[in-house]
């Protein structure tokens, strides 16, 4: 367990925020840091076709040792952190035998990550917890995915008695601003499936995410002396606040869970004169995901219409951005891929946790290019903050369902599990004709 501890801390002490203002892939150069030490690393523990593009993606290959056909499978990470919070000088600490209690991650600021707050912890009373010191993110978002792919590889190497087909493996930049899959090389990858080790707690297995839209709208005003401002301005501040209040009431991510989609306002700025509005629309459902943007596009036209005469021309500009769509579209036809991450955690003693993803990941866009993509578990909890932390013992078992889904995959049969997809497509095309 020490060697994974040991690899996760190398990897999370290195800086590598991506940067969505950038416009270069990766968005940032420090990302290279890390990156070229995956390289060395794939390297000296055997892999195989070790490369790394202009663009920062690295990819490796574990060579079957097996001589008859078998799928190749893939499994991949990113290494870029949230520019949500700050991920420069990451000073883990290890908490040995955790004993249900608050965890004091910075005594100066008074920073506690505490079971009465964040509940999931008591499942780890006893267990090994890396955290944050309180004044960076941790990084497990998705380091310890990156961990647990290289340790599951090295462990595959070091025991050629298990049997396993071709495995390939990639690492990503720009995740976390939503580009990760924008390069990726499908058929340089060359698997026939893959996942991303990406969700959070333990025995997550997901197939499903939101399908996603982006919304920049621009409001235009008439500045006036207010003094003599009656009839004649026009505040684009206020009408950016009266299109916000449009929007349904209670469909907005504190007040929704599970299949419920919902408008969230990300970036409202502006003046008298020009009002920019940022908003998000996600929806599990493709109906009722088109009937959002739908209404986005109405409420734009009633504005339109309503200021018409007093302002000459649209007051309201709308752009609306598709920016990924539910993978459960394209892993359906394959569910199979789903049954062998399914059994593999069984088979270690792991309850799968399968639940629709309230966002996205590299595998719902990867699933559209070709390559069906469901997400397991990576340990971690509380991402995207200074209360992240990671139980040491999660990601030794994402390694076992690694080596476990590898195994499966050179054991098992599939014209049965194919045979099984087609009956579970076809009956989700009837539950959807329902």
């Amino acid at each position: 367990m020490q060697h994974i501890i040991d690899r996760f801390i190398s990897y999370v002490t290195i800086d590598t925020e991506s940067d969505p203002n950038s416009t270069t892939t990766p968005s940032t150069k420090k990302q290279f840091d890390l990156a070229n030490k995956l390289v060395d690393e794939l390297k000296a523990i055997g892999m195989t076709q070790v490369t790394i593009d202009k663009h920062g993606y690295v990819m490796a290959t574990l060579a079957s040792n097996v001589k008859h056909k078998v799928p190749t499978i893939g499994f991949v990470s990113h290494f870029d952190t949230t520019p949500d919070f700050t991920g420069k000088d990451v000073k883990p600490q290890v908490i040995l035998n955790y004993d249900g209690g608050d965890i004091i991650l910075n005594k100066e600021q008074n920073i506690v990550l505490s079971p009465s707050y964040f509940k999931d912890l008591l499942q780890y009373k006893g267990q090994t917890l890396i955290t944050t010191n309180g004044l960076t993110l941790l990084g497990a978002d998705d380091k310890a995915g990156i961990t647990e792919i290289m340790t599951a590889m090295e462990y595959l190497i070091q025991h050629p008695e298990i049997q396993h087909g071709k495995i390939r493996v990639c690492f990503t930049p720009d995740e976390e601003i939503g580009r990760g899959a924008d390069l990726f090389d499908v058929k340089k990858f060359g698997a026939d499936w893959a996942y991303t080790m990406d969700g959070s707690q333990i025995g997550e297995l997901e197939y499903e995410n939101f399908n996603a839209a982006g919304v920049k709208i621009t409001f235009k005003g008439k500045s006036v002396h207010p003094g003599y401002a009656k009839g004649k301005m026009i505040n684009s501040m206020l009408i950016a606040n009266d299109f916000i209040n449009e929007l349904p009431k209670g469909e907005t991510p504190q007040e929704t869970k599970g299949y419920e989609g919902f408008f969230h306002v990300t970036g409202l700025t502006g003046s008298i004169e020009e009002t920019k509005l940022e908003l998000i629309i996600r929806d599990h459902d493709m109906k009722k995901f088109i009937k959002r943007k739908e209404l986005v596009h109405k409420i734009t036209k009633k504005f339109n219409k309503e200021f018409k005469k007093q302002f000459g021309e649209d007051i309201v500009i709308c752009e609306i951005k598709d920016q990924y769509y539910n993978m459960k579209e394209k892993v359906v036809p394959v569910m199979f891929i789903v049954d062998l991450a399914e059994k593999a955690m069984k088979s270690l003693g792991i309850k799968p946790l399968i639940k629709p993803i309230r966002g996205g990941t590299d595998g719902c866009r990867l699933s559209y290019m070709g390559l069906p993509c469901p997400n397991i578990f990576a340990g971690g909890h509380n991402f995207h903050g200074k209360y992240e932390y990671v139980p040491v013992e999660s990601m030794q078992k994402a390694v076992e369902v690694i080596v476990k889904i590898a195994e499966l995959t050179a054991t098992t049969d599939f014209t049965k599990q194919e045979a099984r997809s087609k009956k579970q497509e076809k009956k989700e095309k009837k539950t959807k004709k329902k």
